[in-house]
């Protein structure tokens, strides 16, 4: 029963979280939150849990780009679309990757840590793709990376504060990562 309990919390945790990618994603066109989404699965889940979530948030993304937002269907976009998949799944990782070195106990030292680990992998993946597809000037130009950073750490605060506030009202929490 326990095990049905903690499965039944992370598919809850995961859905929900992809539903607030996918909002993102619709509000911002095309700016799905990847590396905000890492930083807080890799404080608050397990990371199957969380890799699971950045494939369904991506995969929600890719949706909603060529389905709603009418993204071209030509072999660039969807070779960006495949960047953008992995850029996901290694922001994950390197969120992870990142709290399983430090050891840190305060959630916002691990947010923040997290965070710019997942930001910085997510932006090294998008430059070896833009190496690749092209698109360098647009991937890597200094404001607009400010501009990302900035948004994608909002859009953090914005999440943690609504996993607060669910957890709060009593929502079952997810189980923690190995590293909590």
């Amino acid at each position: 029963m326990a095990a049905l309990r903690i499965n039944g919390a992370s598919a809850l945790w995961v859905s929900l979280l992809t539903a607030a990618s996918m909002s993102t994603t619709l509000v911002l066109a095309c700016a799905t939150p990847f590396p905000s989404l890492a930083a807080l699965a890799a404080v608050h889940m397990r990371r199957r849990d969380g890799l699971v979530l950045m494939l369904l948030a991506w995969a929600a993304s890719q949706f909603v780009g060529f389905f709603l937002l009418g993204y071209p269907r030509d072999g660039s976009t969807l070779a960006w679309g495949a960047g953008l998949g992995t850029a996901a799944i290694g922001s994950a990782l390197a969120s992870y990757a990142a709290l399983r070195l430090a050891g840190y106990r305060s959630a916002a030292a691990q947010l923040g840590l997290a965070y710019a680990a997942g930001f910085t992998a997510f932006k090294g993946i998008i430059l070896l793709w833009a190496l690749v597809l092209g698109g360098l000037h647009t991937a890597m130009a200094p404001d607009l990376l400010a501009e990302q950073l900035l948004r994608n750490g909002a859009i953090l605060i914005g999440l943690y504060a609504l996993y607060r506030l669910l957890v709060f009202v009593g929502v079952p929490a997810p189980p923690k990562p190995a590293t909590a």
